[in-house]
Formats: C-alpha cells, sequence, structure tokens
C-alpha cells in the first residue's frame, strides 16, 4: 500500500494533489447543491440539461486553443489563474444564493465560464504532473489522482446533500469557492517552477501554427491517433447503454430496485479503487498496448453481459469488473502520453485526446435513449458492447498499438 503513495515524497506534487483532492470534493459538493438549487427555484429537468450542455460545449470548443496555451504558458500559472477564477465566480453565486438574489441566469454565466477555464485546466494538470514528478513516480501519481477522483465521488454527494440540509444551498457553493481557493494556495509555491514548456530553440509561432503542430505529432504516432478515434467512436456504443440506458435496464431486472442501481455503482468504485492500489505500486508498465486495449476490451465485454438475462449477483460482478478495467485503461493511457509524447506537446496532444473522446458524447447520450425505446434497454447493451468490443478488436491489428511498451 505504501508503493500507491510514494509520489508524495515529492513535495511539489504533494501540493498539487492535496489541492486538487479538496477541490474535487468541493466540486462534488456544489454538483448536489446545485441541482437542488435548479430543482427549487425552476423545478425544471431542461433548465439542468441546459447547465450541463452550456458546461460542456465551450470546453470542446476549447480545448485545442487550451491545449495551445498550456505548451505556450507556464502550467502552474495557468492553473492557478484557472482555480482563482472559478473559485471567483462560485464564490459570487454563493453571496447571490445568499442574498435570495441568484437567478438562472447567474447560474449559466458561471457553468459557461467554468467550461472554458475546464478546457485550460484539464490539459494543464495532466502536462504539468511529469514536469513535478520522477519518471518512476508516474504511476503512483496518476493512480493517486484517480484515487482522489473516486473517493470524492464517494464522499462528496453525501457531504454535499448534509450541507445543504443543515446550511443551505449558498453555504455549499461557499465551501466550493473556498476549496477553489485552497487549491490557489497549494499551487502558489509551485510558481518558482512557472517556466515556459516550450524548447528553447524553438522559434515565435502563432496559435494555429502551435495547433498544426499539435496535431501533426497525434497523426504521426499509430497509437496515438488510432486510440483516440476509437475512443471517439466507442463512446457512441458505451456511453449510451452505461449513462443513460443503466437505470431502465435495472428496472427491468425482475429481481432488480433501486438499491441494485446504488450497489452498480458502488460495486464499480471498489473495482475502481483496487485496480488503483494495484497500478499505484507499480514503476514501470510493461505491454502498454495489450493492457490498454485488453482492459478496453474487457469492459465492451462487460457491457454485453449486463444486456444478458443474468442474476443481479452477475450484473455487479460485471460492475466491479468494469470499474478496474476502465481505471486500468485510464491510467496506463494517462502514462503512456506523459511518458512518450515531448513535455512541449503534451498539452496539445492532451487536449486533442479529450476532444477526440468526448466529442461524440452527446451523439452517444441521444442515441442511447433512443434505441431503448425503440428495442428496449437489453438489447442496447448487447449490441453497444458488441459495437465496442469490436472496434477495439480492429485497432489491436495495428502493429504499433500492439508494440507499445
Amino acid at each position: 500500500m505504501f508503493m500507491l503513495f510514494r509520489a508524495l515524497r515529492a513535495r511539489p506534487f504533494a501540493l498539487l494533489w492535496s489541492g486538487q483532492t479538496i477541490s474535487l470534493l468541493g466540486d462534488r459538493v456544489f454538483q448536489v447543491a446545485l441541482a437542488w438549487w435548479v430543482l427549487e427555484e425552476t423545478g425544471s429537468a431542461i433548465a439542468m440539461g441546459t447547465v450541463l450542455v452550456i458546461s460542456i460545449i465551450p470546453m470542446l470548443v476549447f480545448l485545442l486553443i487550451g491545449g495551445v496555451l498550456v505548451d505556450r504558458f507556464p502550467r502552474v500559472r495557468l492553473m492557478l489563474i484557472s482555480d482563482l477564477v472559478r473559485g471567483l465566480a462560485t464564490g459570487l453565486m454563493a453571496v447571490l444564493a445568499y442574498s435570495d438574489s441568484l437567478a438562472i441566469w447567474h447560474v449559466y454565466a458561471v457553468s459557461l465560464i467554468s467550461g472554458f477555464v475546464e478546457a485550460i485546466f484539464q490539459p494543464a494538470y495532466r502536462a504539468v504532473v511529469p514536469d513535478i514528478t520522477p519518471t518512476a513516480d508516474l504511476p503512483s501519481a496518476n493512480s493517486l489522482t484517480s484515487l482522489s477522483g473516486q473517493l470524492s465521488g464517494i464522499a462528496g454527494p453525501a457531504a454535499g446533500a448534509a450541507i445543504v440540509a443543515l446550511g443551505g444551498t449558498p453555504l455549499a457553493f461557499a465551501l466550493d469557492s473556498l476549496s477553489f481557493l485552497f487549491s490557489a494556495v497549494c499551487l502558489l509555491p509551485l510558481l518558482k517552477l512557472a517556466t515556459s514548456p516550450r524548447r528553447e530553440t524553438a522559434s515565435s509561432s502563432g496559435v494555429l501554427t502551435d495547433l498544426k503542430e499539435g496535431l501533426r505529432a497525434v497523426s504521426a504516432s499509430p497509437w496515438l491517433w488510432v486510440t483516440i478515434g476509437i475512443a471517439g467512436i466507442s463512446n457512441l456504443a458505451y456511453a449510451g447503454p452505461m449513462e443513460v440506458v443503466l437505470p431502465f435496464r435495472i428496472e427491468a431486472h425482475p429481481q432488480a430496485g433501486v438499491e441494485t442501481l446504488g450497489l452498480f455503482y458502488s460495486a464499480a468504485s471498489l473495482g475502481s479503487l483496487l485496480a488503483v492500489v494495484w497500478m499505484g505500486r507499480l514503476t514501470r508498465l510493461r505491454r502498454r498496448g495489450l493492457l490498454l486495449y485488453g482492459s478496453w476490451m474487457a469492459t465492451g465485454v462487460m457491457v454485453m453481459l449486463i444486456g444478458l438475462p443474468i442474476p443481479v449477483a452477475g450484473m455487479l460482478a460485471a460492475s466491479f469488473v468494469m470499474g478496474a478495467c476502465n481505471t486500468v485503461l485510464g491510467l496506463a493511457w494517462v502514462n503512456s502520453l506523459q511518458e512518450h509524447v515531448p513535455g512541449h506537446l503534451l498539452g496539445r496532444v492532451t487536449s486533442v485526446d479529450y476532444l477526440g473522446s468526448f466529442i461524440c458524447l452527446p451523439l452517444g447520450y441521444a442515441l442511447g435513449g433512443w434505441a431503448a425505446e425503440q428495442v428496449g434497454p437489453a438489447p442496447v447493451f448487447i449490441i453497444g458492447g458488441a459495437l465496442q468490443t469490436a472496434l477495439i478488436a480492429l485497432g489491436l491489428l495495428h502493429p504499433q498499438v500492439r508494440s507499445l511498451d
């Protein structure tokens, strides 16, 4: 277990991780409070959906430019500015909510700001970790980052509900604002690392030139463009069943109820936590191509399994395996990017990765809901899982994917 935490021996990463852990917890509290505020003030599911869309669309639109900025300017400084902007915006929401002046358009505006800022912060975070962490500790650092996400996902919603019940949504908004400011304080000692990530020999160039350089780096590496392309397409088959249709599939099961849905998510979290511990103990990942695609294919098989007429215990086992495999996939992929992509390109490559992987998510959501109404929940899982598994198997046919180490 100690090996999992070895990256914390590097003080810069320890500060970065501590700030992000608190910030993620604040985000989970904020999500519950925001959903409750929208429900109370508008009673509209459309309003809640609009909040999500407004936060996602600017992130997707601005990701490529965000990657250019991350490779042009000091990454720690960009993260610090991002935290301050989000902290001030959320703090303003808290003040407005406390004075009973918060309106839905204020929420839309903050969501818009958060979407743009996220397009800078996420590539910056992924790119700065190898700058401040020894290479042998990267598996530990990435596993700890995943661990923060998992633990905040478990504890945050419950804490958010309790805070809203005791102090109302203004208190929850204020605590999220403070979590961003705490993260910013943790970044302050790292400003001495805030040198430009670009090569000293690189000539001055425009944003479009930098963007093309990032796209060329992806297109020149088959393991990159094949994997990103498959991720984008496979989300059409994966996102619909798992994000939209899952509650309907569980409802249709003769032995399942709402408690099964909670157990399903808990089983996935448990599998993910165990995978985090296992991956965090490693100092060097071997046969990454097979590790990546093997765990990825296993998730597709589990999606198919959920669509079959199996007992509830089988569905929970599939969720456990899926949580573990998704975590292995994610950690192996991030570690591969950090070790194989040159540092001065990592921000742009990361932004292309995010954009390519997530751009089809909205369509996947829409197709999943439509397909469930046409053929029923179970066939959506069987068809989606089969398509995902077949796509990933095609990727393994490329020799550079199989030989990635």
